[in-house]
């Protein structure tokens, strides 16, 4: 081939190539407003986040915040609620156009997915039984302690977390724990620590919201320490529909302009999480 005809090639190549990205470019924002619904992912079992409320429906502050963005872009909304680490694997295969669901945006993360809009900040915090002795985070040295699988909680007790996104403020690793149990939510885990002091588990590592709910609902817990980091929280879409990243970061921009997103915290949490402090 001369170096001509080569030239060529790599021209047409590319053509294609920027052909291949528009044909795709916009298509979930084109089917979301062709059908006038837009299909959520969340969780089924986390409140205060997101839970089955006693009417039998999806309610919480993930839930509302899903539903804000829904009316901004001006479609209906439908949720789906399938297991976290279905949900961070990616190819969802168009079961579902968006995640609210508390997911912390990283690098690696970012090869999957786009994160349109930090919504929220939240502290991940520790967990023991109300009985336990510990009083330190040293005091759980070698002990089993539990997080969700596949979530930053895990990535931090396995000393593996990063979190490089917006406003993220450094953290150090100040657990030891002998045994990582890695369960499907929270309340799985939490299940397991009201069972006793280190009768299954000797804490748990999770957000805050969940534990002070948690203890709201009666389960015998305490807080243990200072939160051992921060993670911003962040909507999530798959890489490939730049589109609909804008109608949500648009969303999400005037829910926090007109004072939603801090209304909907402050409901949910009693604290303003909507921006750092």
């Amino acid at each position: 081939m001369t170096y001509k005809n080569s030239l060529t090639g790599i021209a047409t190549g590319l053509l294609l190539s920027l052909s291949a990205v528009s044909a795709h470019a916009g298509a979930v924002l084109d089917k979301v407003m062709k059908n006038g619904t837009i299909t959520v992912a969340t969780d089924s079992n986390w409140a205060p986040q997101s839970f089955i409320n006693d009417k039998n429906e999806l309610d919480g502050f993930d839930v509302d915040v899903a539903k804000g963005i829904a009316k901004h872009i001006g479609v209906k909304i439908k949720f789906v609620t399938p297991a976290w680490d279905i949900i961070t694997a990616g190819h969802w295969s168009g079961r579902w156009d968006m995640h609210v669901g508390s997911m912390t945006p990283t690098k690696k993360r970012a090869e999957i997915f786009t994160f349109p809009a930090v919504y929220y900040y939240t502290p991940a915090a520790v967990a023991v039984h109300k009985d336990s002795k510990a009083k330190t985070f040293a005091d759980l040295k070698g002990k089993v302690i539990a997080a969700t699988t596949s979530s930053t909680y895990e990535l931090y007790l396995k000393r593996d977390l990063t979190i490089d996104a917006e406003n993220a403020p450094p953290f150090t690793y100040q657990l030891e724990p002998g045994e990582i149990r890695s369960l499907d939510n929270v309340n799985t885990s939490l299940d397991d620590l009201r069972l006793g002091d280190g009768v299954r588990l000797s804490a748990v590592v999770g957000s805050l919201p969940s534990f002070v709910e948690a203890k709201k609902n009666g389960y015998p817990i305490r807080v243990l320490g200072d939160p051992v980091f921060y993670e911003p929280l962040s909507v999530a879409i798959e890489r490939g529909d730049d589109e609909l990243a804008a109608k949500i970061a648009a969303a999400v921009k005037s829910m926090r302009s007109d004072g939603t997103l801090s209304r909907l915290s402050k409901k949910w949490y009693g604290v303003d999480y909507s921006s750092t402090k």
